[in-house]
């Protein structure tokens, strides 16, 4: 199959890394194992810290003043390249840091670049990378408050991120309620087209669909659960759909999907059964391998779930009675592909659940 993206496949950004998008991130149980050995805060003011492996923190601002309470986000994220052009290399990697202010249900404010870029690589690419970034962060409704940047052997590119939220209108990630129905916002697949990319095995339009997706704004999703009754959300990147559902269930539910109902682009099925995967799809595997039991399903629809999706989308838990408007509104706003895909069930053997 030929791509006809001459400059996502030619020498450049690609040729130098190792890995990239979000699929580079450390496994999520190695992470808890360090981060659970680091002394912990008493400030009560850190309403979400590291413990619960949110999407950002969320510091309360001010308590007592002539209006609602207000909470500061913050949230850093950063990778290396996915793609070979840099201006697209930049949008992605900024939509993606810029995603976690969203689904804490918050606005982001400032950003911060985060640069890491080889001392021999032409100052072009990194000039574009910068250029596609402050685009997003444009568009977002923030804005580009500086950052800080060093050499290093791989490129790297990302943002830091301050937003804010109405204290009692923080989402958190592990805080969904029984009976409530669970909406995905963009497709799966964006780890096994990118894939496929790498060998030249992807075609023209799995690529513009993955790109679609990976430079597509969580803010309009956010923006459209105004005056609905989410009870959690977070965003769905490297960890893949399986995982951060793992997340979404805490201690205290399971969830159990739908896999006929899950968006996905419609190639990376293909892709799958190619074995055209990501060496982090099979850490997520193994991660969820105690809590999900995934034996029963196609190989590919395996794999959809465990796909790590750089820059994906929302993870929304709504009741039942909300969830048909809220996906109605949230496919109005321009994300056509979101799909009402699981519900939140008690809490049972398995963690995640299949009808």
């Amino acid at each position: 199959m030929g791509t006809g993206n001459e400059s996502l496949l030619s020498k450049g950004l690609l040729s130098s890394c190792t890995s990239g998008g979000c699929g580079a991130k450390i496994e999520s149980d190695g992470l808890s194992r360090l981060l659970a050995g680091l002394p912990g805060s008493s400030d009560k003011r850190l309403l979400v810290g590291y413990d619960t492996s949110d999407d950002a923190a969320v510091y309360m601002l001010d308590e007592n003043g002539p209006g609602p309470s207000r909470s500061l986000i913050f949230t850093a994220d950063f990778f290396p390249p996915m793609v070979n052009d840099p201006r697209t290399f930049g949008r992605i990697a900024a939509t993606n840091a810029l995603s976690d202010v969203w689904a804490m249900g918050g606005k982001p404010l400032v950003a911060l670049n985060l640069v890491c870029f080889p001392e021999a690589m032409d100052k072009k690419i990194l000039a574009d990378i910068l250029t596609g970034g402050a685009e997003k962060i444009a568009e977002a409704g923030a804005v580009l408050g500086g950052g800080h940047s060093i050499y290093d052997k791989e490129p790297k590119y990302g943002l830091a991120v301050t937003g804010i939220v109405e204290t009692a209108k923080v989402l958190r990630n592990n805080t969904p309620k029984i009976g409530h129905k669970v909406i995905l916002t963009k497709p799966l697949g964006v780890g096994i087209v990118m894939a496929a990319l790498r060998v030249e095995m992807a075609d023209d339009a799995a690529v513009a669909q993955a790109l679609a997706s990976m430079e597509r704004l969580n803010r309009y999703a956010c923006e459209s659960m105004a005056g609905f009754n989410v009870s959690a959300c977070t965003d769905v990147t490297g960890f893949g759909l399986l995982v951060h559902a793992l997340e979404m269930a805490g201690e205290q539910a399971a969830i159990m999907l739908y896999p006929d109902a899950l968006p996905r682009i419609p190639q990376a099925v293909a892709y799958a059964n190619q074995y055209l995967l990501t060496a982090a799809g099979q850490r997520n595997r193994n991660r969820a391998a105690p809590y999900a039991d995934v034996s029963a399903l196609p190989f590919a629809v395996q794999e959809l779930l465990f796909d790590p999706q750089t820059s994906g989308g929302l993870l929304i838990a709504v009741p039942g009675d909300e969830a048909e408007a809220l996906t109605a509104r949230i496919k109005a706003a321009g994300d056509e592909h979101a799909a009402i895909i699981g519900e939140i069930a008690p809490r049972a053997e398995k963690v995640v659940l299949f009808k």
